[in-house]
């Protein structure tokens, strides 16, 4: 029993001995640099000489050999001296060194197999030292030494294959994380520590000639070269090419390409920060074209790279508050063009829609970049379902259809690989084949505004009092998460700039929130998997495995959910809300109104880590138990469970009025004793209930008790309609019928459920304060009309209520009405953009969701298939009759809408997804519903003919398209 465990001990201790931040500590004490942050960020022996110096690198040299030595003497706690055990400890360290600790092991493996065997040691040492002062590329002696050594070891062990296999995996393991890694050897030595200096010109040598099959560092050879060698490694087309450093010298280069008449080459530039989502440094630097000579190549080489220091590049950077880095030189074979151009994936003047824009001409792409020419200029729609995709073109001219929907097919599959993020491309076609000559971020398009997201946290149109309190609550829960599992990467980090508002919505930073994941290890459509089921893509093992604590302690947070939440409902949140309660609002003045505010404003910051973290768990969990949306309850939600009393009562009070008039229900029920009884159930649900309102994130609009007014017509709507359909009645039931089976999945929904109670009822009292407040101030004159205080952000509340900002009072009228009437005017804005590319959007336009004549496409909800008269509704001021023959239309779903479900046929929504709460209604009641259809409050009218299928997530227009 004593070797398995040490199997088990070595396999555990080994890597976190590995990932140890020895070189790290050493570092940051010493110098106060954290190398995960300069350089290569590599955390490496040659990174703490580079940035550290001599000493900082021999103390590094000590720490790591310390690793390798000890990894090797704590296996012979286990083993015999000179087991195979040894090496199979050396792999584990060196997995360690790699995955945690971001260096490549070399020392660790050095040092190790001195210990393990001096003899093979000393050969490998003494034939690497002749290839080192031989051989003119240290890149070669690299990799020479990881096929020594395992050749020693099987000729001086020929009989333990253990052993060899051990060493051949070592060895290819060295070779794989040589390859995935960045060289430090690389870096401009004259910016390493100047008693480095000298050391590190040795060792690095004369580099082999890097070429774009490579994968290459953007902080070395910028991110055009870089962005290029990765789209050819993706498999596109791209100009075979080589790279020329900032600190190599040009003569290998120059003297093994030949180019001549037949095979031109084109120099460009390729500089630090060139071509980067914060600068594009468009037309910047030189390019040259046709070089048909090696005195040309050489010639050309020098004009690129002096090119960097021309005055308006230089002041260029300046502008940009770019720092001035270097240049390194990109030489390609040149394509022979017979047609060229430009394509950006997304409109870059309108900044909104689908449409990718493409300029193109016969010949050079020169031509359209110089602006000298005017090109042919084309409009392009990708419509890609899972079974097939078509390119819908406007536009005609001398360039060939088929040439132009191949190239829009071609920027919109770069955007997908760039992760939404707008491309700006370069391309060639030769006759055969399309060329990649460059691809870049759009940077006025940065950074990239969500609305699919936001709308379901906070839909509708937002009050300067709502954002300034809402804002900070979930940026900052969102903020400690990301810190949570980032740490020290976090550092810098505003996660104030996570949420904006836009014509008066909220949208998410997409760019940032993309850009934290894949920082977290995770796929940067991570938030909007878990919100709406989208799909996602392969995270990066190594980040992935970089954060694993960082994730072990979100998944702790996770795991504690239901004990942390049942212990603060207890402690904080139920004595809070009867302490609440307790107040007479109407009583309080200006001072201990704000008291009161500033009260729940603390509980609802622990509230929003509860409303955050619940769904997400919930949708996790669902996705990974795989269980479907049908088999969930969501009893608890208070919305839903208000629905089903709402309809409980509306049964009984139809025994009770067998006929009736829709105008005089509550007057004819006061009649009778059993009317009586209903009417004080009715009262007794909106006292239950009364909290909820149509937007419950939204503390500008009333509660259900402030104007029951809804709620009555909803209740005789329910006396009027028919008994839901028989699929319907069986799903409500299900669902409310008895105990189900708790499971993990069930119970994280049922905590959501009574945090989003908890939730909910804080803002109302929240509201009620402001409410009380501002009627104070309206008997005082300071403000003049109702709901004036909602157009006030929470600062401008506070100075009032002190009383120490004249200024402010004095302007207050003219900021209210300002405001106002910038809110109205966002109002009127029917169409809002899902995305908003940078941070000055123009005024909403027409969106691009007619995908054909005949289909609008969004995302299915509730399974099922409708057809029906369409029925618009954007706000809930006057809810229409609705029957089984009515589509409702609306721009999102909240807990105001979800009644209306019960009697429409089918749903069709501008934003959500199948977590929204008109989904999850719509699903309960057997309701068709679709989701994310982007611009459907504008493209449909009323009395429409339509027919929706929730399974596939699209609407079909009848041949009947005039409305009723």
């Amino acid at each position: 029993m004593f070797e398995p465990w040490g199997v088990l001990v070595i396999l555990i201790i080994c890597p976190l001995l590995g990932g140890l931040p020895l070189i790290t500590w050493i570092a940051y004490a010493l110098t106060g640099k954290q190398l995960s942050q300069v350089g290569t960020r590599n955390i490496s022996v040659s990174a703490a000489f580079y940035h550290g110096g001599k000493f900082v690198g021999i103390l590094a040299v000590l720490s790591e050999a310390f690793k390798g030595i000890a990894a090797v003497f704590f296996t012979r706690l286990f083993f015999p001296e000179g087991s195979f055990w040894e090496l199979i400890a050396l792999i584990a360290l060196v997995i360690g060194r790699y995955w945690i600790g971001r260096g490549a092991g070399t020392t660790n493996v050095v040092w190790g197999f001195v210990v393990h065997d001096p003899l093979v040691a000393m050969f490998v040492s003494f034939f690497a030292g002749i290839s080192f002062t031989i051989l003119p590329s240290k890149q070669a002696v690299k990799y020479g030494v990881l096929l020594l050594f395992p050749l020693f070891v099987a000729i001086l062990h020929l009989s333990d294959i253990p052993r060899m296999l051990a060493a051949v995996a070592l060895a290819g393991l060295m070779a794989w994380i040589y390859a995935k890694i960045p060289d430090d050897m690389n870096l401009p030595v004259q910016e390493a520590q100047t008693e480095s200096q000298a050391m590190l010109e040795f060792l690095r040598g004369n580099r082999a000639m890097v070429s774009l099959d490579e994968e290459l560092d953007a902080a070395i050879v910028g991110e055009k070269a870089a962005t290029l060698s990765q789209i050819k490694r993706w498999g596109y087309p791209v100009p075979k090419g080589w790279v020329l450093a900032p600190i190599d010298d040009p003569k290998v280069l120059t003297e093994f390409l030949q180019p001549s008449e037949l095979s031109p080459l084109v120099v460009r530039s390729s500089a630090i920060g060139e071509d980067s989502e914060n600068s594009s440094a468009a037309g910047q630097y030189e390019t040259v074209l046709n070089v048909t000579s090696p005195e040309a190549l050489q010639q050309a080489i020098a004009q690129v790279q002096a090119s960097y220091n021309h005055p308006s590049a230089v002041q260029y950077r300046r502008d940009r508050g770019s720092s001035d880095t270097a240049m390194a030189v990109l030489i390609q074979q040149q394509v022979q063009s017979v047609y060229s151009g430009v394509a950006f994936s997304r409109d870059p003047i309108t900044q909104q829609g689908d449409a990718i824009i493409i300029e193109a001409l016969p010949g050079s792409p020169t031509q359209i970049v110089s602006g000298k020419v005017t090109p042919e200029q084309y409009r392009a729609f990708v419509v890609e379902t899972e079974k097939s995709s078509s390119v819908q073109l406007e536009g005609e001219g001398r360039v060939p259809q088929a040439l132009i929907k191949q190239v829009a097919y071609l920027a919109y599959r770069l955007e997908k690989r760039y992760h939404g993020t707008p491309q700006d491309i370069e391309w060639s076609y030769d006759g055969q084949t399309l060329w990649v000559l460059q691809s870049r971020p759009i940077t006025t398009l940065l950074p990239i505004w969500t609305r699919k997201i936001a709308a379901e946290v906070i839909p509708g149109v937002i009050h300067p009092l709502t954002w300034s309190i809402n804002r900070p609550l979930t940026c900052g829960v969102w903020g400690e998460f990301f810190t949570l599992v980032l740490g020290d990467r976090a550092l810098g980090l505003d996660f104030n700039e996570t949420a904006t508002l836009h014509y008066s919505r909220a949208y998410f930073n997409a760019s940032l929130l993309g850009n934290i994941f894949l920082r977290m290890g995770l796929p940067p459509e991570s938030l909007e998997f878990l919100t709406r089921g989208a799909k996602l893509s392969k995270p990066s093992l190594q980040s992935t495995w970089e954060n694993l604590p960082g994730l072990g302690r979100l998944l702790k947070r996770e795991l504690n959910l239901e004990k942390d939440f049942k212990q603060d409902y207890h402690q904080r949140f139920i004595p809070g809300l009867s302490q609440l309660a307790q107040e007479n609002v109407d009583n309080l003045e200006p001072a201990k109104l704000l008291i009161r505010i500033d009260f729940i404003l603390e509980l609802l910051r622990h509230g929003t880590y509860y409303s955050i973290l619940a769904p997400l768990s919930a949708a996790l969990r669902q996705a990974i138990f795989r269980v479907k949306d049908g088999q969930i309850d969501n009893s608890v939600t208070p919305e839903v469970a208000a629905l089903r009393s709402l309809s409980a009562i509306a049964t009984d009070a139809k025994q009770v009025l067998l006929e009736f008039e829709p105008q005089q229900v509550f007057e004819q029920l006061k009649q009778t004793p059993e009317g009586e009884k209903i009417l004080r159930e009715f009262d007794e649900l909106l006292q239950d209930y009364g909290y909820l309102s149509e937007v419950g994130t939204d503390i500008s609009v009333p509660t259900w008790r402030e104007n029951p007014q809804m709620i009555k017509q909803m209740f005789v709507q329910l006396m009027q309609g028919n008994e839901p359909q028989a699929g319907a009645k069986d799903a409500i039931n299900s669902i409310f019928a008895g105990k189900r089976k708790r499971s993990f999945v069930q119970r994280r929904v049922d905590i959501k459920g009574r945090v989003t109670e908890v939730y909910s009822r804080l803002l109302a009292e929240l509201r009620w304060s402001f409410v009380a407040l501002e009627k104070i101030w309206l008997k005082s004159g300071l403000l003049q009309k109702t709901g004036d205080i909602f157009f006030l952000n929470f600062d401008e509340v506070r100075r009032l209520v002190e009383g120490d900002d004249s200024r402010l009072i004095e302007e207050l009228d003219k900021l209210v009405e300002s405001r106002r009437s910038q809110f109205v005017q966002d109002s009127e804005f029917i169409q809002i953009p899902l995305l908003v590319y940078g941070n000055t959007p123009p005024h909403p336009l027409a969106p691009s969701a007619l995908y054909s004549d005949q289909i609008l496409q969004g995302i299915g909800a509730s399974h099922g298939q409708a057809e029906g008269r369409v029925k618009v509704l954007r706000n809930l001021q006057d809810v229409p009759e609705i029957d089984r023959d009515t589509i409702l239309v609306v721009p999102y779903t909240d807990s105001g809408w979800a009644p209306l479900l019960l009697r429409a046929g089918g749903l069709i929504a501008e934003v959500g997804g199948r977590l929204s709460h008109g989904a999850i209604v719509a699903r309960e009641y057997g309701i068709p519903a679709v989701m994310d259809v982007r611009g459907a409050t504008w493209l449909l009218q009323d009395g429409q003919r339509v027919r929706i299928d929730g399974s596939r997530g699209i609407v079909e227009l009848s041949n009947d398209l005039r409305p009723e």
